[in-house]
């Protein structure tokens, strides 16, 4: 099964950390890393805009990325979420036999 890393960044500490409780606690993500913040520059509607975020780095089985996704979406506060889904090509074995263990749904 192969495994995911999904990007995002969110505004605050607060809800980095309620997304990432969150989506460990749904079991569609067996490991969330909530960073320091950065300094992101994009453009939206329009303007050059700056905003210091949170990125946060999520770790998944691919076949629970949509449920990820779904849940991202639902405690994500921006109207727009950055969601972006990278194939880990290779890493651990056990590491991630372990995430894609931990990403089952309970019985």
């Amino acid at each position: 099964m192969a495994t995911w890393l999904v990007l995002t960044n969110l505004p605050d500490r607060e809800s980095a950390d309620r997304l990432a409780r969150g989506v460990v606690e749904a079991r569609v993500a067996a490991c969330v890393n909530v960073l320091p913040p950065a300094r992101s520059v994009y453009r939206w509607k329009g303007a050059v805009e700056t905003a210091e975020e949170y990125p946060v780095l999520i770790k998944t089985a691919s076949d629970r990325y949509p449920d990820l996704e779904k849940a991202i979406r639902s405690l994500h506060p921006y109207e727009l979420p950055e969601i972006v889904a990278v194939n880990i090509e290779s890493g651990l074995p056990a590491y991630l036999a372990w995430v894609a263990a931990e990403t089952r749904p309970q019985p």
